[in-house]
């Protein structure tokens, strides 16, 4: 990877503190002895004390040792142990109304929850726990109660004060069985934390967070299926963590959750293509055009490569320009390059299978 990408472009990288090469560098310091993530908040060092390094055991080999501050050795926003155990609790009682006493025997300080959950979800603990208890508001109404049942159990004394809420959270106002509810989640990985969106019985998104037009994706999504997302976990969402987590530790990059495409019939057909592409293996988008019997739409297969709703499980990643060059890909080519050494380094023999 370092060897394609030189040290201009590292460093360029470096002091924007750009996201997009999380996991695919590291840069250790001559003058202090540290090595960081290319985010990591401290002053950017001098380029000519800047040295690379394509992984943090490299940078360790070299005598180098981590940094306290953005802490390489973790995964990239690794969840902090407040979030994470404030999420579990939320999991084990979802309907809990939260006050300042339960923060007290978690020896968690409210205002500590606060700004951890913002940085991390882009809202507060209390939005987020609000969040969850409509999210199961939702499924009461599914399962046939009424709305004055689904209200009185997310806590809301006022029928108007619960739609408001209802509305603003979920994208639809709570009326009726035919309201779908999905929910999201968030995990790490070492290229950065992903979102995966799903029901009880598949998933419907699954990009990384910081892809640029995920919003609109999310938008598009809830649109589409009139549906409103809640955070929360579910069996296709744990699944799909388990198998990127195999993915990422290079035993696996086979795929078995239960997908949901919202594309047309020659969107699914390319889609088709793209997993009956090896992992570690590239093709140009003109082959992806003959492989599918469109030999003249080229444009239209990168399109439909564009459209992926399923980063990696439905590798739009293996697609490349035909001179070579790795083209678009919505997590940054930094992630594309850094997935595609990544298979080319696990793939053997006995690994080896179609996706």
């Amino acid at each position: 990877m370092l060897d394609r990408l030189d040290p201009e472009t590292l460093y360029a990288a470096l002091t924007r503190r750009d996201p997009a090469y999380e996991g695919v560098f590291y840069v250790a310091v001559r003058t202090t002895g540290v090595f960081c993530r290319p985010t990591c908040p401290a002053p950017p060092p001098k380029k000519a004390n800047c040295e690379f390094f394509k992984n943090a055991r490299e940078a360790m080999l070299a005598g180098f040792r981590p940094c306290k501050r953005c802490r390489p050795l973790s995964h990239p926003n690794e969840t902090s142990t407040v979030v994470r155990e404030l999420v579990e609790a939320v999991e084990r009682d979802p309907a809990k109304r939260w006050r300042d006493a339960d923060f007290d025997r978690l020896n968690i300080h409210a205002s500590t929850a606060r700004r951890q959950f913002r940085k991390r979800f882009g809202m507060t603990f209390v939005e987020y726990a609000r969040a969850r208890r409509l999210g199961e508001a939702f499924k009461t109404i599914r399962a046939g109660e009424r709305v004055i049942a689904a209200q009185i159990d997310a806590g809301y004394e006022s029928g108007s004060g619960f739609r408001d809420a209802f509305s603003r959270i979920m994208g639809a106002p709570p009326v009726s069985q035919k309201t779908r509810v999905l929910f999201a989640a968030w995990f790490d990985t070492p290229l950065g934390p992903m979102t995966a969106i799903a029901d009880d019985r598949a998933l419907y998104l699954l990009d990384f967070a910081d892809c640029r037009g995920l919003e609109r994706q999310i938008d598009r999504l809830r649109t589409r299926l009139k549906a409103g997302i809640a955070p929360g976990r579910t069996p296709p969402i744990a699944c799909i963590e388990a198998e990127l987590a195999a993915y990422f530790d290079g035993s696996s990059t086979h795929f078995e959750t239960p997908l949901v495409r919202l594309g047309s019939t020659f969107q699914n057909t390319v889609w088709d293509a793209l997993r009956e592409i090896p992992a570690g293996e590239t093709r140009s988008y003109a082959q992806l055009a003959q492989t599918v019997g469109r030999p003249r739409a080229v444009r239209a297969v990168a399109q439909a490569n564009g459209a992926n709703q399923f980063a990696i499980a439905i590798p739009c990643h293996r697609v490349i320009n035909a001179n070579g060059e790795l083209g678009g890909y919505g997590g940054g080519v930094a992630k594309k390059r850094w997935l595609l050494d990544h298979e080319r380094k696990h793939q053997s023999p006995e690994k080896h299978g179609l996706l």
